[in-house]
This record gives C-alpha cells, sequence and structure tokens, in this order.
C-alpha cells in the first residue's frame, strides 16, 4: 500500500511538471508554473549544448570502459572477465573495472583518501561561506569591498592563479623556501599542537579532522566565493519584517538566528552542497584525477583502464551527491 501511494505521488508529480509546459490548463497559468518556463528557457542553451556535444563522448567513454582499447589500429574488443554472482558465473564485459579494483595499486587508495578530503572539506566550506555571508550581510562601512574580495578567489581560481601557482618560477622557489625552513628547523607547528593536544586525552580522530581543515583552509577559502553570493542571495531575501515580530516579542539575536535565519536559509544547502561535491571532484590538484590522466596519457596508454575508472569516479560523485540530497531534503523544509 505504501508502494502504491509512493507511485502515485511521483504519476501526479510527473504529470504536474508536464501541465506546466502545455497551454490550455489551470496548471500552466501559475505562478509555479512561469518560474519554471522562465528557468527552462535560461538552462535551455547548457541543455542543447550537452545534448550536442557532449552525449555521444560519453557513449563512447562507457563502451571503451568496457574494451580493450588498441590506440594505433582505432578498435575496440571487448575485455571481459569472469564473475560469480550469486553462485552463478557469468562472463561479463568488466574487466576494465575488475583492473581498477582488484590491479590497480593505486586507484582505490587515491579514491578512498579523496572521499575523506571531500566530506571534511565540503563541511568546512558549507560552514565557512554561511558564517561569512551572515557577516557581509550586515550594515557596516566598506561591505561592498568585503564582497568584492571574498569573491576575488572564484575570479583568480577561473584558470588565472592554478597557472601561476603551478609556472610560476617565482612562486616555486618561495614554496621551496619554506619547506626547507620548516625542515631545517624541524619543528612542525601543526604537528605539534596535534601532539599536545592528543596528550590530554582527547580523541586524536576529532584533532585530526580538525587539523585537516586547519591545513586546507587556504583550498577552503578559495571554494567558498559562489557558496558565500548563494548564502548572501538567501539571506537578503528574507524580510525585514520578521526581525523585527522577533524583536518585539522579545527574542534575542542569538534566538532570531536559530529561528528565523537559518531555517529560512537552510533550503540553499542543498544547492551549495551539490556544487561544492562537484567542484571538489573537478579540482586541478585532485590526485584521482591526475592518476587516471597518468594512466591514460602516461606509459599505460591504457584508455579503457582510463575510461572505467572515470565511470568509477563519476559514481562515486553521484552517489555522494544523492546521500547528501536525501539527508538535506529531510532535515530543512522549503519556504514560499
Amino acid at each position: 500500500m505504501k508502494n502504491k501511494t509512493r507511485r502515485n505521488h511521483w504519476y501526479e508529480g510527473i504529470t504536474e511538471a508536464v501541465k506546466m509546459y502545455i497551454p490550455g490548463n489551470n496548471t500552466y497559468r501559475t505562478i509555479q508554473a512561469r518560474r519554471a518556463r522562465i528557468g527552462t528557457r535560461f538552462i535551455l542553451p547548457l541543455i542543447i549544448g550537452f545534448l550536442v556535444f557532449m552525449v555521444r563522448p560519453l557513449i563512447i567513454s562507457l563502451q571503451m570502459s568496457m574494451s580493450q582499447v588498441n590506440v594505433g589500429q582505432g578498435t575496440m574488443t571487448p575485455f571481459n572477465v569472469s564473475l560469480d554472482i550469486l553462485g552463478t558465473r557469468m562472463v561479463l564485459p568488466f574487466g576494465n573495472y575488475n583492473y581498477a579494483f582488484v590491479s590497480d595499486p593505486d586507484f582505490t587508495k587515491l579514491l578512498v583518501s579523496e572521499i575523506g578530503r571531500m566530506a571534511i572539506n565540503t563541511i568546512a566550506t558549507l560552514v565557512m561561506s554561511f558564517v561569512i555571508a551572515v557577516i557581509l550581510n550586515q550594515d557596516f562601512k566598506g561591505r561592498t569591498f568585503c564582497r568584492v574580495i571574498f569573491f576575488l578567489p572564484v575570479i583568480l581560481s577561473s584558470g588565472v592563479l592554478p597557472g601561476i601557482e603551478s609556472q610560476n618560477a617565482y612562486f616555486n622557489l618561495m614554496t621551496s623556501i619554506s619547506d626547507a625552513v620548516n625542515e631545517s628547523s624541524g619543528v612542525n607547528l601543526s604537528q605539534a599542537l596535534q601532539n599536545l593536544l592528543s596528550v590530554s586525552g582527547v580523541a586524536r580522530d576529532v584533532f585530526d579532522v580538525i587539523f585537516q581543515m586547519i591545513d586546507a583552509i587556504y583550498d577552503i577559502v578559495m571554494a567558498s566565493g559562489i557558496q558565500i553570493i548563494v548564502f548572501l542571495t538567501g539571506l537578503q531575501s528574507i524580510s525585514p519584517s520578521l526581525y523585527e515580530a522577533a524583536d518585539v516579542e522579545g527574542c534575542s539575536a542569538w534566538e532570531s538566528f536559530w529561528k528565523i535565519t537559518f531555517p529560512m536559509v537552510s533550503p540553499l544547502l542543498l544547492v551549495n552542497c551539490i556544487y561544492t561535491i562537484i567542484d571538489f571532484f573537478m579540482k586541478n590538484d585532485n590526485t584521482v584525477m591526475e592518476h587516471i590522466n597518468q594512466v591514460m596519457y602516461g606509459t599505460q596508454m591504457d584508455f579503457g583502464a582510463a575510461s572505467a575508472e572515470s565511470w568509477i569516479y563519476f559514481g562515486v560523485a553521484l552517489l555522494f551527491i544523492g546521500i547528501s540530497t536525501f539527508i538535506i531534503t529531510r532535515a530543512v523544509k522549503s519556504y514560499e
């Protein structure tokens, strides 16, 4: 009975969505339908570009992930492997996937490491961007200048700054000098402080996570620009009358934050969370991406294995987006 009710809910939702785009019915004339059509027109160039330029390469990549690719001859032959599935021996074209999980000595290790780093950086980025957005939403002198400063990393990291960091000889020289000084002094402040706190009896795992966030503060700040703008937009859309009513009722600033500010902005957590996860999985310094490129363009020149590892990585990203969506949609409420 419960599954039937759920299927009916999905059917009604799909039917309602289709009616939004078909003239001649009551749903088409609603404000929600008009907003949906405007949003569709806004992303229409992206949809067309995806269908024209991305669908065929995705299909070819999926075919390559199940084949042995001969680059010189331009041929693909199925790469089969025997698997025991529920006690039945089956031959399936998943040889490259078997190689990625079983034979590749680095892929699984790097994947697990990046997943942990992604979880920590995503939480830290969301918290930092929300706190900064709340601060920038206050009325103070130089607010516009501060907003520009926090959005500047988005512009710089769009191709300019990574190139400077990787190709600038002076930047590399300063980095080498800094590393040499740290090694010669024999003192790592972060590690020393971590060891000192761990002796106090506090859980070491907790401090490991905290110090990972501290060590990655540069990457977190560089990745927070878009999230700050999204949160700031949500904060500015809150009606001042809500805070005025809260003041009349005698609410403190802390109570107003948890009763008004956070609940009203919380639906934007899903948008920022999805964006942050995708942005992290596509970073230039991602070790999994570097490993996949090495498998594809390095000494191996194995396009099939690289394609399989890319699809595994893509599936992991979708899995974490789905988990985040499941958790956040049940933890927050949408407000009209």
